[in-house]
């Protein structure tokens, strides 16, 4: 070694200390439920809200139909695109579900139990308001508005086909069109509703968030205006030439009295004039968080309890009043539609009701551990299921109990970051 690298040598710096190696078995933070209340977009809970709000409005405008051209276009240009709109982002909210544990607790606690408790509720409501003491309670023949539950529920659980199949939309339309054409079907979970409403759902489950970027941009907001008011002037012209039934999707063309392929032709003119309203809908949905933003959490409660109201005031005898059929009583009507739904999306009706709505069911699943370890028992036999419980009970850690949670490793493995599933919610 020369004289300069010995220099050298003494001027560089003496290596610092090595930092300790970062253990793997620290589990990595989970982001809060306030850091994933803020993850919400404003665009849909503000749209979610509007659409219940129509809903809600449209429902309103069914006795005053009588008499009223002008209710009746109202009516029918509301329910082209009322429902699929609501549809649509059920079925955008539905991409990313399959069949892990968290996710299927939370379609059974937050879409069958409701089902089960309103569909009794409806039943009993139609008994004994209705004057109908011998209707019974059948969970398979939904009655008014709890159709849409057994729909969401049936379409939820075959969304990992439209996933994987070719042309889902295309393939959609055509059951769609078959059902409409298809008598025999029969009232049972009111699939004529389920398969004609779903197209709405898989074009939702296909969609991404550059297309509602895209229907609301400034052109396509000054092209919706004109769109809708001719198609507001075609509903008036329609209403002694067209049946509204087409747009409950709810009967076959041969139970309304049409040829059966009719039905066909309605199928795909429907869902074409319904996904432009829809477009025209979306492109003046405000995407800023407005007064209202905050109640688009809380449709699913507006949707199933204003019904209540609806039916209950039909049984009622509030419409009799001759004044209620006059352009003013159709304004006040319009506006009670709307400021009660609103007041039933708020937070406290959601706190007061959630026990029905949102059920907590923790003591009706298993948790997380105890199905690992059933996993672990079943798929062994004799000795070596023993020697697996074994080894598992004394080595392995499990990383919570809550849904998703993650098995971690034996002891005699390299240890890995546990890192908690989130689990999904559906759409409020």
């Amino acid at each position: 070694m020369n004289i300069s690298s010995l220099r050298r040598a003494q001027r560089a710096p003496a290596p610092g200390p090595v930092p300790p190696p970062v253990s793997s078995s620290v589990p990595l933070p989970v982001p809060s439920s306030s850091a994933a209340a803020k993850q919400r977009d404003a665009f849909f809970d503000n749209a979610k809200y509007l659409a219940i709000v129509l809903v809600a409005m449209g429902h309103s405008w069914e006795p005053l139909r009588d008499g009223s051209r002008a209710a009746s276009a109202l009516y029918m240009f509301v329910y082209a695109f009322h429902m699929p709109a609501f549809i649509l982002i059920s079925g955008y909210f539905s991409r990313n579900f399959d069949f892990r544990a968290d996710r299927l607790k939370r379609l059974l606690s937050g879409v069958v139990v409701p089902y089960v408790i309103f569909e009794s509720v409806y039943s009993l409501l139609k008994g004994w308001a209705g004057d109908d003491p011998s209707y019974p309670i059948s969970l398979l023949d939904p009655w008014y508005l709890t159709w849409f539950l057994i729909a969401l529920f049936v379409w939820r659980v075959a969304t990992p086909v439209w996933r994987i199949v070719r042309h889902p939309v295309p393939l959609s339309l055509a059951i769609a069109a078959l059902a409409s054409c298809s008598p025999d079907i029969g009232d049972d979970l009111d699939l004529q509703r389920v398969l004609q409403f779903l197209p709405f759902f898989v074009a939702g489950l296909h969609m991404r968030p550059e297309h509602f970027r895209m229907v609301r941009r400034r052109e396509v907001r000054m092209v919706a205006l004109p769109v809708a008011a001719a198609a507001l002037v075609f509903a008036y012209w329609a209403v002694p030439r067209m049946n509204a039934g087409w747009f409950y999707h709810r009967d076959s063309a041969q139970e309304m009295g049409a040829p059966w392929w009719s039905g066909i032709v309605m199928t795909f003119a429907l869902f074409g004039c319904s996904m432009v309203l829809t477009a025209c809908f979306f492109a003046w949905v405000p995407g800023r968080t407005m007064w209202f933003t905050a109640l688009g959490a809380g449709t699913l409660y507006g949707y199933l309890l204003h019904g209540l109201l609806i039916k209950g005031s039909h049984f009622a005898g509030w419409y009799e009043p001759s004044w209620l059929h006059t352009p003013a009583g159709a304004i006040v009507v319009t506006v009670i539609a709307a400021v009660v739904v609103t007041a039933l999306c708020s937070p406290l009706v959601q706190r007061m009701l959630r026990f029905a709505m949102e059920p907590r069911m923790e003591w009706a699943f298993r948790s997380a551990s105890a199905s690992a370890s059933a996993s672990a028992s079943s798929s062994g036999s004799g000795s070596e299921a023993g020697a697996a419980a074994a080894a598992a009970g004394s080595g392995a850690a499990v990383a919570g109990s809550g849904p998703g949670a993650v098995v971690a490793r034996s002891a005699a493995m390299p240890p890995r970051a546990v890192v908690p599933a989130q689990a999904t919610r559906p759409p409020g």
